[in-house]
């Protein structure tokens, strides 16, 4: 995991950690460390009380100690004297079993002893909009049908290419940047990678979006459905199972149906004999029904799935299998707790 006074030493212009951690609602929670106290509070974590987020927690119980993990630390380049690090909350010596996180990193560990490995690439859909939540940012960006509009991304490449140069910089492959379906709304694509590594990712890219966008004197909303008359904000996730060694895709058979394996078909009955309930997961909150099943947007589209159904290369369906060896998850939304 290595240690975050060797990181420090490494990036002489940090000062302080943020020892972050997701609650249950997907919300981030940080306590700021100085560097002096990080080898200390590294070991011992960083004290929280869980009833004060949202844990499922009362006043009664004991302090949560979030032990960093110091292989997730990054050095915020817009504030160069802080760094970011992903944790896990502990209480009464052992992991927080409801933590996301700790859920993740566990069903991980399951299952890597069955030599699988859960992959995931994520394409999170934000709306940029005046810093008061008044309307979209760009006054100019009015098309019905906005997508990949040219002149509306480059009216907005201050921020979107901060962000892009960002993640180039920390070294996630980020591919492509796109105006997205609704006015005011981009999303940002980056490589694929083991599902806590991009949950992780994501976790951060929240984060640093919204940073970067108040910088700029906007506000970054990811909330499924911010407004009536446009296409909300999904989350699809591109799901895939590799062997630990990623050299094989266990879901892909050239010989099987749409290129999908047994085993990945396996994997998709569970997503559509689950759906419904899982759907208290990836669309948590009451504005994401707002986007689900959604009257049609001026684009003439809510791009979102209304009903639990399946297929190829089409757009209209809860899970696309755009090709060979891994399912589109259409269904979260900008909501969706990362982990």
């Amino acid at each position: 995991m290595g240690d975050l006074a060797s990181f420090a030493k490494d990036h002489k212009e940090v000062r302080f950690f943020l020892f972050n951690f997701t609650d249950l609602f997907g919300t981030q929670r940080a306590k700021l460390v100085p560097v002096e106290a990080a080898a200390r509070m590294q070991k011992a974590g960083a004290g929280f009380a869980g009833f004060a987020t949202w844990l499922d927690q009362t006043p009664a119980h004991p302090d949560i100690l979030v032990m960093p993990d110091a292989s997730t630390a990054i050095q915020l380049p817009w504030r160069p004297d802080v760094a970011w690090v992903a944790g896990d909350p502990w209480m009464n010596g052992e992991p927080l079993a409801q933590a996301p996180r700790v859920v993740l990193r566990r069903l991980v560990e399951k299952y890597s002893a069955k030599n699988m490995k859960l992959m995931a690439g994520v394409e999170p859909e934000f709306h940029l909009i005046n810093s008061d939540g008044s309307g979209v940012s760009d006054t100019k960006d009015t098309q019905d049908k906005p997508c990949y509009d040219q002149s509306a991304i480059m009216r907005r490449l201050d921020v979107i290419g901060e962000i892009c140069s960002t993640m180039v910089k920390l070294g996630w492959g980020p591919y492509q940047n796109d105006h997205e379906d609704a006015n005011g709304q981009f999303e940002i694509n980056w490589n694929f990678n083991d599902a806590l590594t991009t949950a992780d990712q994501l976790a951060f890219f929240k984060f640093m979006v919204k940073a970067i966008a108040e910088k700029h004197g906007m506000r970054a909303t990811f909330m499924p459905k911010p407004f009536i008359n446009l296409t909300g904000n999904g989350c699809h996730v591109h799901l895939s199972v590799w062997d630990n060694d990623r050299k094989k895709n266990l879901f892909e058979d050239d010989k099987g149906d749409l290129g999908v394996s047994q085993l990945g078909y396996h994997f998709l009955g569970g997503l559509m004999q689950h759906a419904a309930a899982m759907a208290a997961i990836t669309n948590p909150t009451v504005n994401s029904y707002k986007r689900i099943n959604a009257p049609r947007t001026i684009s003439g589209a809510t791009w979102s799935p209304s009903s639990i159904t399946y297929g190829g290369n089409n757009r209209t369906h809860m899970v696309r299998i755009p090709d060979a060896g891994r399912a589109e998850y259409r269904l979260p939304d900008g909501a969706a707790n990362p982990y």
